[in-house]
């Protein structure tokens, strides 16, 4: 399977997470291994990285990609919301850096048919992990008018959200939503004409709310965190890179506490966004954002 996912923001990553030889990391969001790789190369010839994605097909990937690396690169699959447990069942405690990317992978959205574009046409599903129950399917299909509306537009910033979930409820009176198809025409439908052309489609916030939804990414980002700067050892540091607004603020809020409390230093007051050549070569790093944070040396 071809790899189509590119790094983002690769060279900055790298030295805001001050990657250095024999050391030893977590890439905490594997994807297509661009991040891990950049940092096993930086780390040989005795570091190690412990690479983790929820993704039974990405890590299958990556391990072909990133063979050559041997034993110093240790897979794990699972949700990075345990990232404590995983990483101590893996002896990866006191590291000297974690990374988060949060942009989810091409591939995913490209390739594994789980209806997270509204570009083709497949079922309404948008789990990351296939083991778990909710889909957008159901939260489409079931969930109350005020609900989904709230939904939308705190997980998707969508002004027109009641509109939008009126519609929803309305067409399932008489049909299931079953596909993306069927809910971008619904959206379309619902909106009034001024707001069906724009700068972005006008059904990628409602999108990125279900997705959000369906995955609980803003919880699990936040009680991973928590949890990742137990495992830092001092002078050890953390990126993150986001690609929306309720992440990035998580991540700005968590770091900025820490700070407050003496736990160590903000290295980005502001964050730190690609170059115009990158947003060039790779469009869709447009919208991210790298924040990162150093935990407190001993003194």
């Amino acid at each position: 399977m071809p790899v189509l996912h590119k790094s983002v923001l690769p060279r900055e990553t790298i030295e805001l997470l001050d990657v250095h030889s024999n050391h030893d990391y977590i890439d905490c969001t594997l994807g297509g291994g661009g991040h891990a790789s950049s940092m096993l190369d930086q780390n040989a010839p005795r570091g190690r990285v412990l690479a983790l994605d929820l993704d039974e097909e990405a890590i299958a990937a990556a391990r072909i990609s990133l063979a050559a690396y041997g034993k110093r690169v240790e897979f794990a699959r699972g949700n990075f919301r345990d990232l404590a447990t995983i990483a101590a069942e893996r002896g990866f405690t006191g590291v000297d850096g974690i990374l988060y990317d949060l942009g989810f992978s091409t591939d995913l959205l490209r390739i594994r048919g789980r209806g997270l574009s509204f570009m083709v046409d497949e079922p309404l599903d948008m789990r990351f992990d296939l083991a778990c129950s909710l889909t957008a399917r159901e939260i489409i299909n079931t969930w109350p008018e005020k609900d989904l509306a709230d939904t939308i537009f705190e997980y998707g910033e969508e002004r027109n959200s009641r509109r939008i979930a009126k519609g929803i409820v309305q067409t399932r009176k008489s049909r299931h939503i079953e596909t993306t198809k069927d809910l971008v025409d619904v959206i379309v439908r619902s909106l009034p004409a001024r707001s069906r052309h724009g700068r972005i489609h006008c059904a990628t916030r409602t999108f990125q709310a279900l997705r959000i939804a369906v995955n609980d990414e803003l919880g699990c980002l936040t009680e991973s965190l928590k949890g990742a700067s137990g495992l830092l050892k001092p002078g050890g540091r953390i990126a993150v890179i986001s690609f929306h607004s309720l992440e990035d603020r998580i991540v700005k809020h968590q770091f900025r506490e820490w700070a407050v409390d003496g736990a160590g230093t903000l290295l980005t007051k502001k964050p730190i966004t690609p170059t115009d050549e990158e947003i060039a070569n790779n469009p869709a790093s447009r919208s991210a954002k790298l924040r990162g944070f150093e935990k407190k040396q001993h003194p």
